[in-house]
């Protein structure tokens, strides 16, 4: 979850650089802000904080017993 929150943070950074816009809010908008703002939540979901990618919860197909076409 906070990857996909960075991404749309990137997105919105990029949006206010590509359109060079401020929002009217120089110094709580500018491009560097959210930059660590993304920055800060990749690096979190990369901590392992947040939820993520799981291993062992729903993934994959579960085979009780035999294995299907292992004759």
């Amino acid at each position: 979850m906070l990857a996909i929150a960075a991404a749309i943070v990137f997105g919105f950074a990029l949006l206010l650089d590509l359109f060079d816009t401020d929002l009217g809010a120089p110094d709580l908008f500018n491009w560097n802000t959210l930059v660590l703002i993304g920055l800060t939540l990749l690096a979190l979901y990369l901590a392992g904080i947040g939820s993520g990618p799981r291993n062992g919860t729903g993934s994959g197909r579960r085979f009780y017993g035999r294995r299907p076409g292992r004759g």
